[in-house]
């Protein structure tokens, strides 16, 4: 789509409106990648000169490893710069996921399926619980891994556009809910796995006779929902819309109010594919035997894998069955060339976000080589080591590093696998659990990757952004999500201190304290 209205500003002053302001005064988001990888390379050639380096337990290696500087100005350091390029490209973790995600998208897209099944589910839904439904989805999304945000995050600004609202409050909702919620959820899922395996690697390489269960932070994660839904909310509605101010539509974003019986045909015969698509995918992997199970790196059976690395492709699906069926109902879609001409045209959207895709990941995958996150990481770490201090207000300087520290390097599990050894067993020996420490690294981890350009999706959330808005960049994202961030944090933080105080176990016999 393209919309041919700017949007309007709200605020013309103001801390936000500066950080737009100056954000979208630089250049293009691909030049901007272009521009750090520079920076980036003049800083690793100083560290590398000046012999910058940092020793600190791995794990995994059950030894003490000497991490130094690598630079990128060298022989080999150009070597290396031009024979990864293609290979950081196509290994880029998003684009595998949204390119494939995004056609079975614009198979319902093209059909006509999201209008009218939007047309119909927001017919009377009050506003408050429209932007509370889309956080809590975002938030729940991640038992999915990151399927959320190819999926959630561009319904979100559809639905909001649905219901009459602005696009891009129902696209910064719900990737509020997707990404500063991402340890948050009702249920345990494959990044509890992941967390808690490291959080063990770190406890037996410190000969720590301890274990942490994958759901040693379930209760706060299910009392975090509830929280962070709120305060999504609310920020939402009383700082981001009246910021965004009104949105005016293009007559292609224009939508029909009612629901034609052509329309509720083609959404009951679409509803009726859906549920038998569903029940087929949970026959493949809920059964004790089912299809999609297999054993992990324990040996235990489960759907982990498949949550992981499988579940784009069950997704595709997912929206291209109910999609094709629905076309075929209400004609439009004949025949499997217009099936083929839905997921072209979707690609075609997508030609903005490969160039962009291109550039941020030679600056992530150049970033990693560099070895600048992992040094910066364990400096802190190494700072907060050295400060003294015990009890909250050490949770509370633990939190606020790791949130500075997730805004150069977002991998969570890289950054818990360079952090775990050093604090898991620091904090045990002042009698904080694992648990703890986990679930203070988490909420750190969460409440800033919705500000940091180097989130792996933070690229693709600007390309969606300019669907309805052109002139929008990353200062709009940036400042758009900072109100979220900073909310998140200080509540999320607040809500921890309270659940310490009132002593509350933090999951299925994980307390607070050994």
């Amino acid at each position: 789509m393209e919309d041919k209205n700017k949007r309007s500003q709200a605020k013309e002053s103001g801390f936000l409106a500066w950080v737009e302001r100056v954000g979208n005064s630089l250049p293009h988001p691909a030049m901007i990648f272009v521009i750090m990888i520079a920076i980036l390379a003049v800083i690793a050639q100083v560290c590398y000169m000046n012999g910058v380096s940092v020793d600190f337990f791995d794990a995994g290696e059950g030894k003490i490893v000497k991490i130094s500087a690598v630079p990128l100005l060298n022989a080999k350091g150009i070597r290396h710069i031009f024979s990864t390029a293609v290979t950081n490209f196509t290994g880029f973790a998003p684009l595998g996921t949204v390119l494939v995600a995004m056609l079975g998208v614009g198979v319902a897209e093209y059909a006509g399926f999201f209008d009218a099944g939007l047309k119909k589910l927001l017919s009377n839904v009050p506003s408050l619980v429209l932007t509370a439904t889309v956080v809590f989805v975002g938030i729940i999304s991640n038992i999915a891994s990151d399927a959320g945000y190819v999926v959630v995050i561009p319904l979100g600004a559809l639905i909001f556009l649905t219901a009459g609202k602005h696009p891009i409050a129902g696209l910064a909702a719900a990737f509020a809910g997707v990404s500063g919620g991402f340890s948050a959820n009702l249920l345990f899922g494959p990044t509890d796995a992941l967390l808690s395996g490291l959080t063990n690697e770190a406890l037996r390489a410190a000969s720590i006779d301890a274990t942490v269960d994958v759901t040693g932070n379930w209760y706060f994660l299910i009392s975090s929902t509830i929280i962070l839904t709120c305060i999504g909310t609310l920020v939402t509605e009383l700082v981001v819309i009246p910021n965004l101010g009104e949105y005016k539509l293009a007559s292609q974003h224009e939508v029909k109010s009612d629901v034609t019986e052509v329309e509720k045909k083609g959404l009951r015969n679409a509803l009726i594919a859906l549920v038998i698509y569903i029940i087929i995918l949970g026959l493949l992997m809920f059964p004790e035997n089912a299809i999609l199970k297999e054993p992990d790196k324990y040996g235990k059976i489960n759907i982990n894998n498949f949550l992981a690395h499988g579940l784009i492709p069950a997704l595709f699906l997912l929206f291209l069955i109910p999609g094709f069926v629905y076309g075929k109902s209400v004609g439009t879609i004949k025949d499997t060339n217009d099936l083929v001409k839905a997921m072209s045209k979707s690609m075609e959207s997508m030609g903005g976000y490969l160039v962009l895709a291109f550039f941020a990941s030679q600056f992530v995958a150049l970033f990693g080589y560099t070895n600048l996150g992992t040094i910066l990481s364990v400096n802190g770490a190494n700072f907060l080591n050295n400060i003294g201090l015990k009890g909250i207000p050490l949770i509370i300087i633990f939190i606020l590093l790791t949130s500075f520290l997730n805004l150069f390097m977002g991998s969570a599990s890289a950054k818990w696998a360079i952090m775990a050894p050093i604090f898991v067993p620091m904090f045990f020996e002042m009698g904080l659990s694992p648990e703890l420490t986990q679930i203070a690294y988490r909420i750190a981890d969460s409440s800033t990757n919705i500000i940091s350009p180097l989130m792996s999706y933070f690229a693709m959330i600007v390309v969606f952004m300019q669907k309805y808005d052109k002139e929008s960049g990353l200062g709009t994202l940036i400042s758009t999500m900072l109100p979220y961030s900073i909310s998140f944090l200080v509540f999320w933080t607040v809500w921890l201190i309270a659940w310490m105080l009132l002593k509350l176990p933090l999951g299925p016999g994980a307390g607070l304290y050994v």
